[in-house]
């Protein structure tokens, strides 16, 4: 028998804090909505506008979850379905610690929409969705006698979330001929950066003397270093 995995939500409440909520019921239906920013750029006597790529703009996720609470019976006995819909409403309230809503992590199975892209933009590959749920639908179809709900579907949509880091990361532009910028890795020297980016190791000078780093062995996991074109 196939494993089946369960979806769950993982809410980042601070720091490294975090709550999971798994769904009752895998979703039936996922739809994922991502498109570039292009601007026309109009020159008379030509047929048709020249395009030209801006940015791009936050995709989006529209996940839809069935609950239900009948086992407990539909009389006296009822529990209310909103014992666990309750905690997906909370996901679009304010933390009173961070003054926002939570972060929000959409994991499910390791074959997740996007984990197989073609090699060009290979290392923007995911096994999860991650952003802010910016929508909350609730829909109450089965009422105990006394008015309490026993059955709901709800239908989150998030948005995107990256920080600018993971984005540069990620990227990963390629042009030598350009100021770039570098994340360093953890195990990263100013040689190895030299050779990804310059295929010459001998750069790295280059690269200390553009980001006055004086002692190259002191490198901090996260700093980002200006790559200066070549010359």
């Amino acid at each position: 028998m196939p494993t089946v995995h369960k979806a769950l939500f993982r809410v980042h409440l601070t720091g490294t804090d975090f709550i999971d909520y798994p769904v009752m019921y895998n979703p039936n239906k996922l739809t994922f909505t991502k498109k570039p920013k292009i601007a026309d750029i109009n020159i008379p006597g030509l047929d048709t506008p020249l395009k030209q790529f801006v940015r791009g703009e936050a995709e989006t996720a529209s996940i839809e979850l069935f609950f239900d609470s009948t086992e407990n019976g539909t009389g006296d006995s009822a529990r209310s379905v909103t014992d666990d819909t309750d905690k997906f409403y909370s996901l679009v309230k304010i933390n009173p610690q961070t003054h926002a809503p939570p972060i929000c992590e959409f994991r499910w199975s390791p074959h997740f929409p996007g984990d197989s892209l073609a090699d060009f933009p290979a290392n923007q590959r995911r096994q999860k969705f991650t952003g802010l749920v910016t929508e909350v639908k609730q829909e109450f179809s089965l009422f105990s006698p006394t008015g309490t709900p026993l059955r709901a579907t709800l239908t989150l949509q998030m948005s995107e979330y990256k920080t600018q880091d993971q984005q540069i990361r990620e990227l990963n532009l390629q042009s030598p001929d350009h100021t770039r910028s570098y994340v360093l890795e953890r195990g990263d020297t100013l040689a190895a950066v030299a050779w990804k980016n310059f295929e010459n190791a001998g750069q790295w000078r280059t690269i200390a003397d553009s980001n006055d780093i004086e002692d190259p062995r002191r490198l901090s996991p996260g700093q980002t270093l200006v790559i200066p074109p070549i010359k």
